[in-house]
């Protein structure tokens, strides 16, 4: 399992959100000098599916960002379909409750030293509490969050993805254990965007983040790598 980042470049994780897999690759080539992880979520995936993450790979570890939410057997068998690919990391639900967590859990076990990190979304970083509230949560994002995560890290989760506004919270009444995936995070002056729950990246760390997500505002850089390259001299470490 990937190990914590020590600081630095290595707690940066661009985000490939692109549907071009020769964009991504190119994007790929440039950052992972300046970076520990890179991600490939939704859209590359299902744009270019598991050769994408092996082309990336070839670059940097895979922060592989699917979200799975289904049945524990459903989840069981889509988590036993990605091993092959050796991902660093994957994204679940914790909405999908203790079972699902458990059963992903399991899974991944059968990998070994070698199995990903699973990290357990808690509420997306683009809901504020009107949105939440809309789903049938009247509760405050922070007090969801905290709700969703304790039964996640029960349930088996290595570490989970928060908005850098929770980290703080998670790390209080957490401790230090699991690891924190935070995206939402914004360099000063950068647009949000559809961001809801956002933050610096030196604010995002100083709350506890071990790794940061940040997209737009590097790959929609005049320059990806030089974005990328000052966000992450900015980074302790």
């Amino acid at each position: 399992m990937i190990p914590r980042p020590a600081g630095g470049a290595a707690r940066l994780i661009p985000a490939l959100d692109t549907g071009d897999a020769a964009r991504a690759g190119a994007l790929a080539a440039a950052l992972a000098p300046h970076c520990g992880v890179l991600k490939v979520g939704l859209e590359l995936f299902c744009a270019a599916g598991p050769p994408a993450v092996a082309a990336m790979a070839r670059h940097a570890p895979v922060f592989l960002d699917l979200k799975l939410h289904d049945i524990p057997n459903t989840v069981a068998g889509a988590i036993r379909s990605l091993l092959p690919l050796r991902p660093a990391m994957v994204t679940l639900h914790a909405a999908g409750g203790k079972a699902m967590i458990a059963a992903a859990r399991a899974e991944a076990g059968k990998a070994g030293a070698e199995r990903p990190m699973l990290l357990a979304v808690t509420v997306l970083t683009s809901m504020d509490a009107a949105a939440l509230a809309a789903t049938g949560v009247p509760d405050a994002p922070a007090e969801q969050v905290l709700r969703l995560a304790r039964m996640a890290v029960e349930a088996g989760a290595d570490g989970l993805v928060c908005s850098p506004q929770e980290a703080a919270l998670l790390r209080r009444a957490l401790g230090t254990g699991p690891a924190l995936v935070v995206p939402g995070v914004r360099p000063a002056g950068s647009a949000a965007g559809d961001q809801a729950r956002t933050a610096t990246p030196d604010e995002a760390v100083a709350a506890g983040a071990d790794w940061l997500v940040i997209g737009r505002p590097i790959t929609g850089a005049p320059d990806p790598a030089a974005a990328a390259a000052a966000i992450a001299a900015s980074l302790p470490g």
